[in-house]
């Protein structure tokens, strides 16, 4: 507008080229329907930033204002038309710097046009006022039972189409088959389940997450009481075990990271990886060892023998191989450790998502096991696949013809931790001997008599406040309730709370005590919801509702409560800096249950304690031989 604004006070009568009145017209016109629009907007602003999240009675103008907005899109797309038609007219002779100037604004109207498009197309919720079916009696006042039921059925379908829909221009760049269609409808099921409920939007999230944070730094803060920490005093033979444990730890991590390839190793090393790996891609492929899948210039293959500092002739199988449900991984002699080795890559391709994602529970059947139970049904996918090759393909057997006397191990880190965990619960008859040390599990893994059951042969390496080893559906329940009860608790309006949540989260400072709802509330009453809490809840669902009383315990039947694998490893700082940007940090570990990972912890570092490099990072400094080489 200020643009325009210049462009006609400069050319102020200089319109009398030819096409110069009708520049003045449009010009003219552009200014006082962009001034109408900033108007409009700057009142949105305005009546926006009133009430709080859970009080919309200061925003009840907004809707109007929205649809005047909405209106002066249809006079905004006009002028853009005539724009266009003024700059492509072949007549128009007028100086050609207002020319250019012109065409800046009439491109600047249509970009404009088209990001509003794309943004209403992102956000805009097609469900709209269908959500308010899920209100009890809210179908079936005027309605037969059978008609509410249809109704309610047809909402629910609708529902499960949208996100279906969502995930499939997500994954618009795979090839689809009926595997990803099966897991596109789990997947949008499960998505529709757990949003259903609630009515918020993403800066609701945004701003639930960052009190819940603050709230949290605040409860740590807090000193201890002495019981508590004597509790955590271990003795010394379980240090001793710890310490073994940790040692071996430190060593199969970079079995499991070196299943990244190329991509893990390029993180590492940004600037030497590529000079390092070109002198190994014109080398031959080993033929001693099957490799499969694509691998083009051995870039693959040459960062797990960087990385792992194994040879050639070590590997007996590698797999590149990726699917939904079919995740790479290689069989390797560590000569070293005295282990044959197979290491199952994480998460890194949209086919791996889909697979965490596919978080349906079903059962597992193993002979001559009684701890039968529920487990992923994704990753129990993977992992059947795996052992389908490791069994049938005869790898395992050929590994065991070179080295009879060497025991199997099985590593992961992230999705291949979890797939490892469930693989070695499959191969566990047949290979008494067998160790599994899974790197950063997903939490809602296996059932609670699965866990007990490998805690004889899994050991699970978890650091600070991961936010995958506390992934499980009764956990996300937890989350959504405790967002949705802070929310609407704050009085603050919602950009007040934005603001000062990114000020903490950037230069830390105190955490902020925001005037809530509670205060001055009697005790009793403290554990009845609010109304405004309520208001944030299109329906209270089952899982809703079995979370009032923090129990987790109490999770409803379609989120039976799955746990991590086997024994716990909780690696933590010492010298806690919650800043993203920290040198020289100390880690302390110690055994753990999986009681501690109940509930998803908020930090700046939740996605980054996950990472494959920081997990490595954290157990060389607490292994006794750190200094040692792997290649030695």
């Amino acid at each position: 507008w200020v643009g325009i604004l210049a462009l006609y006070i400069a050319h102020k009568g200089q319109f009398s080229c030819p096409g110069g009145a009708q520049l003045h017209s449009y010009l003219l016109g552009l200014l006082i329907l962009l001034a109408s629009i900033i108007g409009v907007l700057s009142a949105l602003v305005c009546v926006s930033m009133r009430g709080t999240i859970s009080n919309p009675g200061p925003r009840k103008s907004l809707p109007k204002l929205l649809y005047t907005r909405v209106l002066l899109y249809v006079p905004e797309f006009i002028w853009a038309v005539v724009g266009t038609v003024w700059v492509s007219d072949g007549s128009v002779r007028c100086e050609k710097t207002v020319i250019t100037m012109i065409i800046g604004t009439v491109i600047a109207s249509w970009a404009i046009i088209l990001f509003t498009i794309i943004g209403v197309v992102i956000v805009f919720d097609p469900l709209g006022g269908k959500k308010t079916f899920y209100l009890p009696g809210g179908v079936n006042r005027n309605l037969e039972s059978s008609q509410s039921g249809q109704l309610l059925y047809n909402v629910k379908s609708t529902a499960t189409r949208v996100w279906e829909g969502r995930i499939r221009l997500l994954c618009c760049c795979i090839v689809q088959d009926d595997d990803h269609r099966v897991a596109f409808t789990s997947i949008a099921e499960l998505f529709r389940t757990y949003f259903s409920d609630t009515d918020l939007v993403p800066s609701d999230i945004a701003a639930g997450l960052t009190l819940l944070h603050q709230e949290q730094d605040k409860m740590e803060s807090c000193p201890k009481e002495p019981e508590e920490v004597l509790c955590h005093s271990p003795s010394s033979v379980v240090t001793d075990d710890l310490d073994v444990e940790l040692e071996n730890a430190a060593h199969y991590m970079l079995f499991a990271a070196a299943a990244y390839g190329w991509p893990y190793y390029l993180y590492t090393n940004p600037f030497t990886a590529l000079c390092k790996l070109s002198g190994d891609c014109c080398r031959n492929r080993p033929t001693d060892s099957d490799i499969t899948g694509s691998d083009r210039h051995n870039f693959h293959f040459g960062s797990i023998l960087k990385i792992t500092g194994l040879q050639y002739r070590d590997f007996i199988h590698i797999s590149f191989h990726n699917k939904i449900y079919e995740i790479p991984f290689f069989v390797a002699l560590d000569h070293k450790k005295e282990a044959i080795v197979v290491a199952v890559r994480g998460t890194l391709s949209f086919e791996d998502i889909l697979t965490d994602l596919s978080a349906d529970c079903e059962d597992l059947t193993l002979e001559d096991v009684l701890e039968n139970g529920f487990v992923h049904k994704g990753i129990t996918q993977a992992a059947n696949y795996i052992y389908r090759k490791l069994i049938n393909d005869g790898i395992l057997n050929q590994a065991f013809t070179i080295a009879p006397e060497y025991r199997l191990v099985v590593v992961g880190h992230s999705l291949g931790g979890g797939t490892a965990s469930i693989l070695s619960i499959m191969l566990r008859n047949s290979f008494p001997t067998l160790r599994c040390y899974a790197f950063s599990p997903p939490g809602g893994l296996l059932s609670k008599s699965l866990a007990d059951y490998t805690k004889h042969f899994i050991v699970s390496v978890i650091v600070g406040k991961d936010l995958v080893a506390r992934l499980s559906m009764p956990n996300m329940e937890d989350l959504k309730r405790r967002i949705v009860r802070i929310v609407a608790n704050c009085n603050r309006p919602k950009y007040q709370i934005l603001l000062r949540g990114c000020w903490y989260e950037v230069f830390g400072g105190d955490p902020d005590n925001f005037p809530t709802e509670l205060d001055g509330r009697p005790e009793d009453a403290l554990t009845q919801p609010l109304l405004a809490e309520e208001s944030l809840m299109v329906r209270r669902s089952p899982s809703y509702s079995a979370l009032e009383d923090e129990s987790h315990m109490n999770s409803p039947p379609q989120y039976p409560h799955l746990y991590l694998p086997g024994k716990i490893i909780h690696i933590v700082e010492e010298s806690s800096s919650r800043r993203l940007c920290s040198s020289d940090i100390k880690y302390s570990a110690r055994w753990s249950s999986e009681t501690v990972f109940s509930s998803i912890l908020i930090s700046p570092k939740m996605i980054t304690d996950h990472m494959p490099d920081v997990v490595l990072k954290a157990l060389s400094s607490l292994s006794p031989d750190r200094g040692a080489c792997l290649s030695c």
